[in-house]
């Protein structure tokens, strides 16, 4: 590693914002705005129509315009995290007949396949390891072989690595196959363009805590909904039955059929009317994408290695080789990152020694750059 000198330190952000002592440089939850989290402020009661009317089916009508420019897709709102989102979909949208492909290559596909193990839904798994990205001839094989698939599962953005899979070039077999396509689109929608209708994509889910740029507390699906419409009876679970919340949002002008997380909602709603003001999803897309370059860049001068080739990197989170020195301590090297008013993550992959930065949420160009000099002060090792 390059050695770095420590002159000029930067302030801190613990000292430009007392409310917020670091800013989040993680996948979600992320850092969010000043009036994100004022909107939580206020006490709302589920069955009033300010709340329902409101904020609930007016966030449903939002996703769905975001999503597509066609009447053909609904959305759901599911109480937890991303992963109940995600558990709610598989478990009910997969009838006793059918049979799940999941393609994996990182920790958030495996878990798709979990999900579908713990809910006994007949399936198989395409591992491509955890620094390749799914090709259409392996999907395309594995379709040929097996005739009785009927679902298709992937992740969008593998924050296990920061790898940006390549629906685009997916989603043509699945579709040529006839085949529902499930898009775990946790870290990215919101943050980059998805044309749901012209890849057929059927149910796309995200959460609350992602590039909206919310907080924590529910996930959303945008379904096709003539698809969704014939699903009911196939949950494994109660509270999970994606058909029957869709259904209770419907008959009922957005009530949940259980406890809504109701200032969670209203901090979403806030995130959403924010995320039009900046521009739509292009400009947060340009955003991310500028944050993540000058990120690379200046690790990269700073001696460090990126895990992917940047071909494969999403605008989202990058992931970096620790660095190979005998005094080098990841718990270290984030305190000290974090007393600089700066949170990353820990590495996920299996097979190499690396550590992820995340780019996304109320982060800006100028806030990387603040994250690069507050890098070069802690390299200790650097100096040994």
């Amino acid at each position: 590693m390059k050695a770095v000198p420590t002159a000029n330190k930067v302030s801190t952000v613990k000292e430009k914002n007392l409310e917020n002592p670091y800013l989040l440089l993680t996948p979600g939850p992320l850092s969010t705005s000043g009036s994100v989290r004022e909107a939580m402020l206020r006490d709302w009661c589920t069955w009033d129509d300010d709340y329902n009317l409101g904020v609930v089916e007016e966030i449903r009508s939002q996703l769905v315009k975001l999503a597509s420019d066609t009447e053909d897709y609904t959305a759901v709102l599911m109480q937890g995290s991303g992963t109940a989102s995600v558990e709610a979909t598989i478990g009910s949208v997969i009838s006793d007949e059918g049979k799940l492909l999941v393609i994996n290559n990182g920790a958030y596909g495996a878990r798709i396949a979990q999900i579908a193990e713990y809910l006994n839904i007949a399936h198989t798994v395409l591992n491509c390891g955890e620094i390749n990205p799914p090709t259409p001839a392996e999907v395309e094989q594995l379709l040929l072989e097996d005739k009785t698939i009927t679902h298709v599962a992937v992740v969008h953005c593998e924050t296990t690595t920061g790898m940006l899979n390549p629906i685009e070039a997916l989603a043509p077999v699945v579709k040529k196959h006839d085949c529902v396509l499930i898009v775990d689109a946790m870290s990215s929608f919101g943050g980059i363009p998805i044309d749901l209708a012209g890849l057929g994509i059927d149910f796309l889910i995200s959460s609350a805590n992602k590039c909206i740029q919310g907080v924590p507390g529910f996930g959303f699906v945008i379904a096709r909904r003539n698809i969704l419409s014939q699903c009911k009876g196939h949950a494994r679970s109660l509270s999970l039955d994606l058909y029957d919340q869709w259904h209770c949002m419907e008959k009922n002008h957005g009530k949940w059929r259980f406890t809504s997380p109701t200032h969670t909602v209203r901090a979403f709603h806030q995130a959403l009317s924010e995320l039009q003001k900046e521009g739509g999803i292009a400009a947060r897309h340009e955003r991310y994408s500028t944050n993540q370059s000058m990120l690379v860049q200046g690790m990269k001068e700073l001696g460090f290695r990126c895990l992917l080739s940047e071909d494969l990197h999403s605008p989202f989170i990058t992931s970096f080789y620790s660095p190979e020195h005998p005094d080098y301590d990841f718990h270290r090297f984030y305190e000290q990152l974090k007393e600089k008013g700066f949170v990353i993550y820990p590495g996920k992959v299996s097979d190499a020694d690396c550590f992820r930065i995340g780019n996304i949420g109320e982060v800006y160009p100028a806030d990387i750059g603040c994250l690069i000099k507050a890098v070069s002060e802690s390299m200790y090792w650097a100096e040994c």
